[in-house]
């Protein structure tokens, strides 16, 4: 097993030390409103068995609703069963430049006491945009991979959760989104992350395919001057998408998770000149009762005494010299040289910063 974990922290520093590699345009970052836009919607889910809600008035209401739009008028003072039904809200994306017709996945999450949605099925629902607009309209039969038991003792048992279920294709585009890709005179490329010199390098290429198109405007946006005519700027777009870019080193950053202990230091951290000396020292407190029993007729009484033991156990220190401007590979061999732990190389790490020795920014998630 050791020699398994070696191996593989040996291909992952192998993997951190290799040089940049080129990547296309298309996967460093997107165009300006070419983009997927979240829909949301209420509805009702009926078919239920007996795991619906039943004590949400908007609920009720919500059926009453429905009924009328079917014919059927319930009196005001008609309260009905609704164990088999669920108010659920209805979530959906819209992606780039979805047309009428075409239809898109949904998932259905239950909004009240309902147990279970399994078996249910979703009654035509209208999903909105973040403008108010009707953008498609949602239907169909729940596949919910959660399962909730109750026994009449009380006892329960959930598998996964059965409260939210999808619909593969359970909604209909109505409306197209304007993202006047055929239109503007200039369409902006965005870069996933904000780097001057990666935007530098994506101007560069794209001019060098594409003369004078291509301009700067900050770290993140490139701004490409593009043909008249939707046929031409798409095939246009094309070629772009798949030039390559070698992107600038990341900034020197070092991930810590607080939950799990986990670091990750990415190759471009650096150390000054620094001297590091690491050990443990171990408390151990032995608390143990003593009877003390008097000899026969001495007239005296039987007593608990105490009885305390400290012993104080130092771990040998060791101390790594790191030489400036080491490497990740570096930084590595001296801490595993320490032997620390995952919670002691965060405190080893923080004292670096604080020293002036660590070049890096520390990132808590």
């Amino acid at each position: 097993m050791l020699a398994r974990i070696l191996r593989f922290a040996l291909l992952l520093l192998a993997l951190l030390a290799a040089p940049a590699h080129a990547e296309r345009v298309r996967d460093l970052g997107g165009f300006q409103g070419v983009r997927s836009n979240q829909l949301t919607g209420y509805g009702i889910v009926v078919g239920l068995d007996g795991t619906g809600d039943d004590t949400l008035e908007y609920l009720t209401q919500a059926m009453k609703g429905v009924s009328g739009r079917m014919g059927l008028q319930l009196p005001p003072t008609v309260n009905p069963g609704l164990k088999n039904a669920a108010a659920v809200l209805v979530t959906a994306d819209l992606p780039a430049f979805a047309k009428p017709g075409q239809r898109i996945d949904i998932t259905v999450s239950a909004i009240g006491k309902a147990k279970s949605l399994r078996g249910g099925a979703l009654i035509l629902t209208p999903l909105y945009g973040a403008d108010g607009q009707i953008y498609a309209m949602a239907q169909g039969n729940l596949a919910v991979g959660g399962l909730g038991i109750a026994a009449k003792d009380g006892s329960q048992l959930s598998v996964n959760v059965p409260t939210t279920g999808r619909i593969a294709e359970g909604a209909s585009v109505e409306r197209a989104v304007n993202t006047g890709f055929d239109r503007n005179e200039v369409l902006r490329y965005n870069l996933n992350s904000a780097d001057f010199m990666t935007a530098q390098r994506v101007r560069d290429a794209i001019n060098a395919r594409f003369p004078g198109m291509a301009a700067a405007e900050d770290a993140v946006t490139v701004a490409l001057r593009l043909p008249e005519g939707a046929d031409n700027r798409a095939s246009v777009l094309a070629s772009v998408e798949m030039i390559d870019v070698t992107p600038a080193e990341p900034a020197a950053k070092i991930i810590v998770n607080s939950r799990t202990g986990t670091v990750v230091i990415n190759s471009a951290v650096r150390l000054m000149p620094a001297a590091v000396s690491h050990g443990k020292l171990t408390v151990r407190i032995d608390e143990k009762r003593n009877v003390s029993q008097p000899a026969p007729f001495s007239q005296g009484r039987t007593a608990v005494t105490p009885n305390s033991q400290i012993t104080a156990d130092e771990e040998k220190a060791h101390v790594a010299l790191v030489k400036g401007g080491a490497s990740l590979s570096k930084i590595v061999d001296a801490l595993n040289l320490l032997g620390v732990t995952p919670s002691d190389l965060v405190a080893i790490l923080e004292a670096l910063k604080q020293a002036g020795a660590l070049k890096a920014e520390m990132v808590v998630i």
